[in-house]
């Protein structure tokens, strides 16, 4: 991964903000066509762009026809953080959403994945159901919005912000100054 790389080369310690994309879109999920209704997107110029993106950056996508409400697993997000799992999950809910296009935001979605990281479910369960680490959400979109973070992926480094995927040496070359 290349924030990994980032980190190694340069020493850093990386901070991760969850960010409240589309926090409307019902657990149930919504198509992406209803999403961007009546806002101008080419919806298959978008998904061109993300493939060839993601293909220049080493990462698998699929093309999706829904988006699902991402807070519950946010909160495990953090969760799965105060274990030293965070990466493990990070990785593990882009490929359940971006490639296999799960309703992340399904209970039974998320336990499967936790499971899958070597977590437990029925602690995770208890988590979402107590809202344990809602306040740690509601902190990080707070965050994202004093930093004037719209979109993901973004990188902050010195007071300045780099948006979308971008190419290893674009990142390092942020970071170098």
């Amino acid at each position: 991964m290349r924030t990994a790389q980032l980190q190694k080369e340069f020493g850093l310690t990386l901070r991760y903000t969850v960010f409240p994309l589309h926090p409307e879109t019902p657990d149930a999920g919504m198509a992406l066509a209803e999403l961007f209704a009546g806002r101008g997107y080419d919806l298959d110029a978008m998904f061109a762009r993300l493939h060839a993106v993601a293909a220049e950056v080493g990462l698998p996508l699929n093309t999706r026809t829904h988006t699902y409400n991402s807070r519950r697993a946010q909160e495990l997000g953090k969760w799965a953080e105060t274990l030293g799992k965070g990466d493990a999950f990070r990785d593990a809910i882009y490929h359940a959403f971006f490639v296999d296009g799960r309703n992340i935001a399904r209970p039974d979605e998320l336990t499967a994945i936790v499971r899958a990281i070597g977590l437990s479910a029925d602690t995770a369960l208890k988590i979402l159901q107590d809202e344990t680490f809602s306040a740690a959400v509601d902190a990080d979109w707070q965050r994202a919005r004093q930093l004037g973070v719209n979109a993901v992926p973004t990188l902050r480094y010195r007071e300045q912000l780099l948006v979308g995927f971008t190419p290893y040496e674009t990142m390092r070359k942020f970071v170098a100054g």
